[in-house]
């Protein structure tokens, strides 16, 4: 917490008129919840909203794309809504299993909720739904390079929640200028902070005392082995990497490829779109990638035809969608190995399924552990064998990563826009960031048929193997 008598004045009085709102909130009525968080999700879904939105986004932070933007606000919004409104969070969320439990869903408090400057829309709605379908009230600590977009976004969310006849002090936002200062001292009193974007900020937040969710660095490797499509697996990774010019933490930064289809699988990246760089321009690429020990702003998620141009690659290389570089070892920190949050693909090749899971524990040794990896395959068992062997929270068989792993139509997974990876990563949740982060739950308990087994029953096998 700070000392600044001006910062705790500021932070104390949203606090409390977050828990005023709560207060006003029948947060123990379902509809009435579930039709808040419509409100929030109505707020950014409509069209005209999704495109402001997306367009002031880009302007305001120079990264990424409006169409791929007015996609994730609709996608990812509409997604969640989905998930949100087919659950029980508040009350009574669960009984009748015959087991003599009763569970009610409560609310946490008030959610701190830290947004990256890559998606300063979509995370702060979509964190706001998932706060409020816990019965919670939310103040949102924007990133400072997107502030004005989520400034609009809490500005559309509250009028929405205030048209529906909801407190519109369930959802606010820190006041500009947003600071480093003022974010500590929210997280520090707000009963539960959620943080998506710099490493740093998820580990201020683990150290600060407040029950913390943060979530790991991103870095994806996928692997094609030699049973894959290969031309839809390039149609799907460039689906993938291009989506908002590789901003999600979920694009692809290392693609490695079996031996045994390594010039086949080259080709068909390349007639996906691909700019296949020579070992010379290689070298351009990650001296300008790279600058005084960071990512060069001026290449972080920008389109193609400028990244061929800041990179000095040929006037041809200004046409491709997105650039391979080719790399023999896995370097370190500051390195192709790591994630790089741009147009730029880093490939290896392995000698074989054995060298292909090396080469993606190596990658991810060096950032990203924890997070996910892909797989394009016809072989189960290489699935199935991916998922044993690596330290990671999320594998996706024969999906565009980014659209697959923070939730789909077409899987199983959450929508969501903060993906935890577990201890491997320093989390303290190692699944989709999801509604039901967002709630206490008390358990009532009444007595039943005794459930006692026989010794032998518990006992026997072991004793048959060891004896008694």
């Amino acid at each position: 917490m700070t000392d600044d008598p001006a910062i705790q004045e500021t932070v104390g009085n949203l606090i409390d008129r977050a828990r005023a709102a709560m207060q006003a909130y029948d947060n123990t009525d379902q509809a009435r919840v579930d039709d808040a968080v419509t409100a929030l999700a109505w707020s950014l879904y409509q069209p005209a909203h999704a495109r402001e939105l997306a367009e002031l986004a880009v302007a305001d932070t120079g990264l990424g794309n409006v169409e791929s933007k007015v996609t994730k606000n609709t996608r990812k919004t509409f997604g969640t809504l989905r998930d949100l409104l087919r659950v029980r969070s508040v009350g009574v969320i669960e009984d009748g299993t015959g087991n003599g439990m009763v569970k009610y869903g409560k609310p946490v408090g008030v959610v701190a909720a830290v947004c990256p400057s890559t998606n300063p829309s979509a995370t702060a709605v979509n964190k706001a739904m998932m706060a409020l379908k816990g019965g919670n009230a939310v103040i949102i600590a924007p990133s400072p390079t997107g502030a004005k977009t989520t400034q609009r976004t809490v500005d559309l969310m509250r009028a929405e929640l205030a048209r529906a006849g909801h407190p519109q002090d369930l959802v606010q936002i820190l006041p500009q200028p947003v600071s480093k200062a003022l974010t500590t001292e929210l997280i520090a009193r707000a009963d539960l902070a959620v943080v998506t974007g710099s490493q740093n900020n998820v580990k201020r937040a683990m150290q600060s005392g407040t029950v913390a969710i943060g979530v790991g660095a991103g870095n994806v490797p996928v692997i094609i082995d030699d049973t894959a499509d290969l031309d839809a697996a390039a149609r799907m990774i460039r689906m993938s990497k291009c989506f908002d010019n590789a901003t999600s933490c979920s694009s692809e930064n290392s693609v490695i490829i079996l031996d045994a289809v390594y010039d086949k699988a080259i080709a068909a990246l390349e007639e996906a779109g691909a700019w296949r760089c020579s070992p010379e321009e290689r070298e351009k690429v990650r001296d300008t990638l790279w600058q005084n020990g960071a990512l060069n702003r001026a290449v972080i998620a920008k389109d193609a035809d400028v990244l061929a141009k800041v990179f000095d690659l040929p006037e041809k290389a200004r046409e491709a969608a997105f650039f391979l570089v080719e790399e023999g070892a896995i370097g370190g920190k500051h390195s192709f190995a790591d994630e790089k949050l741009s147009l730029v693909l880093t490939v290896y090749r392995a000698r074989d399924w054995a060298d292909a899971k090396r080469i993606v524990h190596d990658v991810l040794a060096v950032c990203g552990r924890g997070h996910s990896v892909g797989l394009h395959t016809a072989d189960q068992a290489h699935a199935r064998d991916l998922a044993q062997s690596s330290e990671v929270v999320r594998v996706l068989i024969n999906q565009p990563h980014t659209f697959g792993n923070g939730g789909s139509f077409e899987n199983a997974l959450p929508f969501t826009l903060s993906m935890g990876c577990g201890t491997w990563a320093g989390n303290t949740i190692d699944e989709n960031l999801n509604w039901r982060h967002f709630i206490n739950v008390t358990h009532l308990v009444t007595t039943v048929a005794e459930d006692k087994p026989e010794e032998a029953e518990l006992f026997g096998p072991y004793w048959e193997r060891h004896g008694k």
